[in-house]
């Protein structure tokens, strides 16, 4: 079956502008976790406002910014000033397995520092042995938009370069987390983002399809107090991603993954959603991260 265009089916909580209550200016599937407060700051991501604002629930309740959980439902938002919808582009991304001699040490440093899912807290049982399957080592600011990190200052953050100064800062084990091979799936997509501003806590933004009961913790003391831990600021940056592709208008789209061998990958991309986008990440994903730089 093919995956839906976009990520509204399952949302089961909407927003409305008080003024216009045909329009749907964005909505969520509400997870474990999320609160009304969460609802206030993922708006400040999303829309734009001109002056101050609250939220009021389909029964004209005032909406507190609180940490009471957040109720699926209709919410309206009451400002004296506009709300209009950000054009701020959310970078396209999908499932990203780079390789190559310029990733092989940021790949050991984020295993040996982790070892072990930092979402679920599996371990690496054989990590002694130098066996990691369905582990991932996975960057935050994908490998993909180099030039993007380069151009924006983003290697201003990193305290911790790595090894070799050819392997660029983008492989600094602080972008890097391990992550079950599911897990990196769902990050990845930004089906799920770490939020460092609420003790980093794990948001998930649709209804979880795996044996993880994840949605809502937050991410252990012991991981937070290692001084090569990421950076706060590209776990900002990715939740950030999240809510823009998840919550904004109906949601971006979804992209298929899943490509049986003998199957045409080339053609089904470029048929489908932000074709352009998706194989220009794809391709750098591929080629970049093998490239040896003096």
């Amino acid at each position: 079956m093919s995956p839906p265009l976009d990520r509204s089916p399952w949302r089961d909580t909407f927003i409305y502008a008080s003024d216009n209550r045909s329009t749907v200016l964005g909505g969520l599937w509400v997870a474990e976790g999320v609160t009304n407060a969460n609802l206030y700051s993922m708006l400040e991501i999303f829309c734009l406002f001109t002056d101050t604002f609250d939220l009021c629930d389909s029964s004209e309740r005032l909406v507190e910014r609180d940490g009471q959980p957040l109720k699926p439902g209709n919410y309206y938002i009451f400002t004296a000033g506009s709300t209009t919808i950000t054009d701020e582009a959310a970078l396209t991304r999908t499932l990203s397995l780079p390789s190559g001699t310029r990733v092989t040490p940021f790949t050991d440093a984020v295993r040996q520092r982790d070892r072990r899912c930092v979402i679920t807290g599996r371990p690496a049982r054989l990590a002694h042995l130098n066996s990691w399957d369905t582990f991932e080592a996975t960057h935050i600011f994908p490998l993909a938009y180099e030039e993007y990190w380069n151009d924006f200052g983003y290697r201003r953050w990193i305290t911790v370069p790595p090894a070799n100064e050819s392997d660029g800062t983008i492989n600094s084990v602080q972008n890097g987390i391990l992550l079950d091979s599911d897990i990196q799936c769902l990050f990845d997509s930004y089906t799920l983002a770490i939020n460092p501003d609420d003790n980093y806590k794990i948001v998930c933004f649709a209804p979880n399809t795996l044996d993880f009961n994840i949605a809502g913790r937050h991410l252990d003391q012991t991981f937070l107090d290692n001084p090569h831990r990421p950076v706060d600021q590209f776990l900002r940056w990715h939740f950030r991603q999240a809510v823009l592709v998840n919550m904004r208008g109906a949601g971006e789209a979804c992209f298929e993954t899943d490509f049986p061998p003998g199957s045409d990958m080339i053609g089904e991309i470029m048929s489908g959603a932000k074709a352009a986008e998706r194989m220009e990440f794809e391709l750098f994903t591929r080629f970049n991260a093998m490239e040896d730089r003096a």
